[in-house]
């Protein structure tokens, strides 16, 4: 017999057999899965159960806004060997503690220059100084020291914003990147939220990163220059997150996933970047 009627042959009897003989791995895996299905997993909770109550921890013990570590910059040791943000000015709203204090912290440790911006510029204000001390402990030896200011905006006053980047550009002379981290969220049931909560919900996360996106996308368009704007969204934007009822953030979240999306498309032709970053669970001041 030649070797290709050989190999056919051979073949088909491995075939047959695996048809006839279950392997040991299926038979494993069968008597793996053959027990009752766990009743104790994450998930088990289908819809909202009325007896959970979702605790928010106290100030005192949330993870300290103390700048972390970090370093970068064209004239300081890089945050990533081919990242540098030296000469760029950028913004971070809700940037005086959580996620968008953290966010600003890497910013100027690449070395950008940044505008925290808050509801709460006394506490903006405290972060700046703290900001500032860590670059310069971090690294000694830099030529220069980022600058860092602080300014109060309420996001969802279009006034507000165009005064804030009105000041911002006083300040620093230009804009080149927008992080708008600004927001929260609250536990309502559906039928039972506040209607004046679900707007002012609503007015932060929506109407807050429209506004500050099409103002910074209007001041980069007049210089004809690139810009990159990063929005925060959250993975309720995706997902419906249990036990815990927010109907009207998740379909904020979701609002702002498809901003970003949209405005990418609208804006490419004038090189201004968009994307949207959706975290998942973080312990953080808000």
């Amino acid at each position: 017999m030649s070797f290709a009627p050989a190999l056919r042959l051979c073949t088909r009897r491995v075939v047959a057999s695996a048809l006839i003989r279950p392997s040991i791995t299926f038979a494993g895996a069968r008597k793996l899965h053959s027990g009752p299905p766990r009743q104790d997993k994450p998930g088990k909770y289908a819809q909202t159960d009325p007896q959970i109550e979702v605790e928010y921890p106290e100030d005192h013990e949330l993870p300290s806004s103390e700048p972390v570590a970090g370093t970068g910059g064209q004239y300081v040791k890089p945050t990533l060997p081919t990242f540098s943000l030296d000469g760029h000015v950028g913004i971070v709203t809700g940037g005086a503690r959580g996620l968008g204090l953290v966010m600003g912290q890497g910013m100027v440790f690449s070395g950008s220059h940044l505008a925290l911006v808050d509801m709460n510029k006394e506490e903006a204000e405290k972060q700046t100084s703290l900001l500032i001390e860590a670059f310069k402990k971090e690294n000694p030896r830099a030529r220069r020291t980022p600058k860092v200011t602080a300014h109060y905006a309420d996001v969802s006053d279009p006034e507000s914003v165009e005064a804030c980047i009105a000041e911002v550009v006083k300040e620093h002379g230009k804009i080149d990147n927008l992080v708008t981290s600004a927001g929260f969220t609250e536990n309502f049931e559906a039928v039972n939220y506040p209607i004046d909560r679900l707007r002012k919900l609503w007015a932060v996360n929506v109407d807050g990163t429209y506004l500050f996106a099409t103002s910074v996308a209007r001041h980069l368009m007049e210089r004809k220059a690139p810009g990159s704007i990063v929005m925060i969204g959250s993975m309720s934007g995706a997902i419906v997150n249990v036990p815990q009822p927010q109907a009207p953030y998740n379909a904020a979240k979701a609002g702002v996933r498809h901003l970003a999306a949209s405005l990418a498309v609208e804006w490419a032709h004038a090189n201004i970047r968009v994307n949207c970053i959706s975290p998942g669970y973080m312990l953080t001041a808000l």
